[in-house]
């Protein structure tokens, strides 16, 4: 785990990178099944070096956290 003041840390395997104009979207399995996707810059991919099957730890930082239901 990195050495962070976030408590939500999920590593996993990158299962996919795709590159926009000016984003990046990356996404990590963080358990079988169980998928989280960031969108970062793609300087930010690109200074990391990402590559799928590499492996990437998803932080979670906020401070709220919304639920909704269809009804």
């Amino acid at each position: 785990m990195l050495k962070l003041s976030a408590r939500n840390q999920f590593p996993g395997t990158i299962t996919g990178i795709r590159k926009g104009v000016t984003t990046t979207h990356v996404t990590i399995e963080v358990a079988p099944g169980v998928i989280l996707t960031a969108a970062i810059t793609n300087e930010s991919a690109e200074e990391l070096g990402l590559a799928v099957g590499g492996e990437a730890v998803a932080v979670i930082k906020a401070s709220d956290v919304m639920v909704g239901t269809k009804g």
